[in-house]
């Protein structure tokens, strides 16, 4: 799996200096930028905004809200120098992603309130390769980015769009840019950072398709695993996120989440959901640990954290599942969690849990 990181801001904000140093004697402030309703001025500013508020994100470990300041250009700076300030600020954003562990996540409001270093580096490019493309509209000339950068974006932090055939035209609709064979015209779009859920010695933490790819091929999906992780049904769970992401039904906040602990980073297993809820309100749920994960109650403390959050949800009423009669251990769990068995055949036991324990809650946080 290629990364998302500092790697890939370096080769947006290169590509859009690139651009935009080769018009930079043109007039920007009297252009508007695409569709915006800013000049090509204002959105290059912008786009430096934008990385230096990352980085300051990230390098601040800010948790509650945005670092208050900003990017003030000297009077008399040109056009050249707004552009000398992109590349500025996307080093900047770059060396903060390189230099953040891994499990740090910092405030961003959308949708879950925070982000961890992929997700501000995906954030950041996107930004340049968007605004890039508005500037270019509105001067008139050529811009199209590597199609491997937009793909990485998409499998990111758009987890809801189901991929098309070329990735950077999908972009472009994806963000209400353009438009697309077979889908409407988007007139509001967001992005998506995943979830994280905490509970008291795990974090849940939400697989993008990029990382579900790269468990499915055989990858780590970018987690440290322990010794003998991940185990074959993690890797069948990635597979069923893939499948989701490339039909265009996959909601990220009902995927797939790998346990990490708190006390390492390492992972030691996944959880998570085989869809959203269906027209009953109801959601099935499956989990799998590392061998060398069992038998520390990692399960059972990560399935109240996940039924917490799940049961929270106005779409849900029932969280169930299907256990084989012959796995005493995950019927254990699942017992331990406070599902009821509900019914059996020759094969399983059903299970299901419409309320938690009340203070079963407490383990559950999320950020």
């Amino acid at each position: 799996m290629r990364s998302m990181g500092g790697d890939q801001v370096e080769e947006a904000v290169a590509g859009a200096a690139a651009l935009l140093r080769a018009v930079a004697g043109r007039d920007w402030d009297g252009v508007g930028a695409g569709r915006l309703e800013w000049s090509c001025r204002r959105t290059a500013e912008h786009i430096a905004d934008d990385l230096l508020a990352y980085a300051g994100q990230l390098t601040g470990r800010a948790t509650t809200a945005y670092v208050p300041f900003g990017i003030s250009l000297d009077d008399g700076t040109d056009n050249a120098g707004v552009v000398d300030v992109i590349e500025t600020t996307g080093a900047l954003l770059s060396a903060a992603v390189r230099t953040t562990p891994r499990e740090v996540r910092a405030f961003h409001p959308y949708p879950f309130r925070s982000a961890n270093r992929e997700g501000f580096a995906a954030m950041g490019v996107t930004e340049v390769l968007l605004h890039t493309h508005d500037i270019a509209q509105g001067l008139g000339i050529a811009y199209e980015p590597p199609a491997e950068l937009c793909a990485d974006v998409l499998s990111r932090i758009f987890p809801h769009v189901r991929p098309g055939s070329d990735p950077w035209p999908t972009l472009l609709w994806a963000t209400g840019r353009g438009e697309l064979p077979g889908r409407a015209p988007l007139t509001e779009w967001r992005w998506s950072n995943n979830l994280v859920i905490g509970a008291e010695r795990l974090t849940l933490q939400g697989v993008s398709p990029a990382a579900a790819v790269d468990l499915r091929a055989g990858g780590t999906g970018g987690f440290e695993w322990i010794e003998g992780g991940p185990f074959d049904g993690t890797r069948d769970a990635a597979g069923m996120v893939v499948k989701a992401y490339e039909s265009g039904v996959h909601r990220p906040e009902w995927g797939m989440f790998v346990l990490v602990r708190t006390e390492d980073g390492r992972a030691v297993g996944a959880m998570g959901f085989h869809g959203a809820p269906d027209e009953d309100r109801r959601a099935e749920v499956g989990y799998d640990l590392a061998e060398n994960a069992r038998g520390h109650g990692y399960a059972t403390e990560a399935l109240r954290a996940l039924a917490t959050w799940a049961l929270a949800r106005d779409e849900l009423d029932i969280l169930f599942a299907a256990i084989e009669r012959t796995n005493a251990p995950s019927q254990r769990v699942v017992a331990r969690a406070g599902f009821t068995r509900v019914s059996e055949d020759e094969e399983q036991y059903a299970y299901e849990l419409r309320e938690l324990d009340p203070a079963l809650r407490l383990y559950a946080r999320t950020g």
